[in-house]
């Protein structure tokens, strides 16, 4: 199909829809100049870090516990590479669309905090953000703009203790609560679900959008390359994520 024909396509669905899930990953965000962890202008291309360690082992629970030093090096350079980063036309798209939409929830992979920014309403961050700081041992928790000035690993300033950022590490489970939440909504349904630059390895991403697919629930996926749920939705846009909802924002508000 044209891609034209497909945006004409989705933008209709989209403006009888009342309920509607964007599932977004790194490429909502390539955009902003933000580097992924590996691949094309990934960060971590090289084997191993300095320690010896895949970029994985370093940001891991088990090496957070015995070595947080190691682990708060590595978030310490994500956190300055998204530092300045702004929302680009994809996540100000997605936002805008609850002036047309009664119901929009972005359940996204990313930490960057960059939908927030947007002002995207309703947001699971299932891997967390870097903005918010948590003490391993008391209750004490801080909200930040960067990590500037802060001694690494920094330390809860009521107990002394590591404090880390309220962020899935590799190896640690998803947040229940936000799970929770997540379950709960596709529970009440939703009549269009977009999934934009992930990969969709993970099964929290894979199996919604099976299902969806399987249950008639028109799907839309956005990225550039085809990936393991491009099989499964009723439409690829094979376009960069900014692209392809600069485009459909303007036909749904032309229309409109």
């Amino acid at each position: 199909m044209p891609i034209e024909t497909a945006i004409d396509k989705i933008t209709g669905l989209l403006a009888k829809s009342q309920r509607v899930l964007f599932m977004t990953g790194a490429g909502v965000s390539a955009d902003s100049g933000l580097p992924t962890y590996r691949g094309v202008g990934g960060l971590y291309n090289d084997e191993s870090t300095d320690e010896g360690l895949s970029i994985e082992q370093a940001l891991s629970g088990q090496v957070f516990a015995v070595r947080p030093d190691i682990t708060w090096k590595y978030l310490s350079q994500i956190e300055h590479n998204c530092r300045g980063a702004l929302p680009n036309a994809a996540h100000l798209a997605i936002a805008e669309l609850e002036q047309w939409i009664p119901h929009v929830l972005v359940f996204t992979q990313n930490i960057d905090g960059l939908h927030r920014k947007a002002k995207s309403t309703h947001i699971i961050e299932i891997h967390g953000n870097l903005q918010e700081l948590l003490c391993t041992e008391c209750d004490f928790k801080e909200q930040v703009e960067d990590f500037d000035g802060r001694s690494l690993p920094p330390r809860c300033p009521e107990c002394g203790s590591v404090l880390r950022p309220k962020v899935v590490l590799f190896g640690e489970a998803l947040p229940t609560v936000a799970m929770q939440r997540f379950m709960a909504a596709l529970e009440q349904g939703f009549d269009m679900v977009f999934i934009i630059g992930t990969s969709g390895v993970f099964p929290y991403i894979a199996e919604p959008v099976a299902w969806c697919a399987r249950a008639g629930i028109p799907t839309v996926e956005i990225n550039p390359i085809h990936t393991r749920i491009s099989q499964h939705v009723a439409f690829h846009l094979p376009l960069g994520a900014a692209h392809a909802m600069e485009a459909i924002l303007a036909r749904l508000t032309c229309n409109n």
